[in-house]
C-alpha cells in the first residue's frame, strides 16, 4: 500500500505528514507494509530539503525528516499510489485536474477526512514558529486517525 501528502511546494505540510506518518506506522510495525512519500504541485523547491523551520520543529518531537528531497507530483502517482491526500483544496483541485480517468489512487483532503475539525492544513511558509508547531499538532492527530484505517486496509 502506498501513500502519498500533497502541498504545494513539498517543504513544509507534506513532508512533515509523510515523517510522522511513517514514524507512527513503524511504532506499529506496519512500516514495511505500507509506503508513504510525499510531493508538490509546484516545482521550485525539487530535489531541495524541507524548509529549515520545518525540520527544526518535526525534530524537536523527535522525527527525522533531513533525507527527504521535495519532488513534484507526476502523473504516474496516480497509479502508483493508493491514497493521495491533499493539505488544502487548492491542492486538491490542481490533483483532481490532473488526474488521469480510472487512476486507482483515492484522492481526498487530509484533514477533512482524519481531523475533523477543519478541512485544511494551513501553509505555515510565511508565518512564525509558532505556526509549524500547530501545523505539527494538527498533522499528528489527523496521523494518529490514519494510522487506523490503514490497519484496516491490510
Amino acid at each position: 500500500m502506498r501513500v502519498l501528502f500533497v502541498c504545494l511546494g513539498n517543504i513544509c505540510r507534506s513532508p512533515t505528514a509523510e515523517g510522522v506518518l511513517r514514524q507512527q506506522l513503524q511504532a506499529e510495525g506496519l512500516g514495511e507494509l505500507i509506503e508513504v512519500a510525499s510531493a508538490g504541485t509546484g516545482d521550485w523547491h525539487v530535489g531541495k530539503q524541507p524548509d529549515i523551520r520545518t525540520c527544526r520543529t518535526a525534530r524537536m518531537r523527535g522525527y527525522d525528516l533531513s533525507q527527504q528531497r521535495a519532488q513534484q507530483i507526476k502523473v504516474a502517482h496516480f497509479n502508483e499510489c493508493d491514497l493521495i491526500l491533499a493539505m488544502d483544496k487548492s491542492n486538491l483541485g490542481h490533483l483532481q485536474a490532473m488526474r488521469p480517468a480510472g487512476a486507482k489512487a483515492e484522492l481526498d483532503l487530509f484533514l477533512r477526512r482524519y481531523e475533523g475539525a477543519l478541512d485544511e492544513v494551513p501553509d505555515p511558509y510565511y508565518g512564525a514558529e509558532q505556526d509549524f508547531e500547530e501545523v505539527l499538532d494538527l498533522i499528528e492527530v489527523a496521523c494518529s486517525r490514519l494510522v487506523i484505517e490503514l490497519k484496516g486496509r491490510l
